[in-house]
């Protein structure tokens, strides 16, 4: 007499693929990637240069702040750099005709 390779308590690889999910509804799929977004969106912030003491602002370049890197455009769209933090990207702004550059992290712009 053999003795069973698979006692019953224990499952084997024959059943472990058995059990099928319920497809998701349209409502629960939905719930499901919204969170998946909003758990992975990159942040975005603004590099402002500032002229002067309190004189005049304006919006240098617009950035994505992902986990391992930041993704930076110009309002223009005719440049773009990649760097390793948002404040690492600063120091391409920085200087320019006598300006501060500096980082905004807009709240909401919905």
């Amino acid at each position: 007499m053999s003795e069973n390779p698979h006692p019953a308590d224990e499952p084997s690889m024959d059943s472990a693929g058995s059990e099928e999910l319920e497809p998701l509804g349209r409502r629960e799929f939905e719930l499901l990637v919204q969170d998946l977004v909003r758990e992975t969106a990159p942040r975005v912030f603004a590099v402002v240069h500032e002229l002067g003491d309190c004189e005049d602002g304006v919006v240098a370049a617009w950035g994505l702040a992902f986990e391992d890197r930041a993704e930076v455009v110009l309002p223009e769209g005719i440049s773009r750099l990649s760097a390793r933090t948002p404040e690492s990207a600063l120091r391409f702004f920085n200087g320019a005709n006598g300006s501060r550059a500096r980082l905004i992290w807009p709240l909401d712009l919905s």
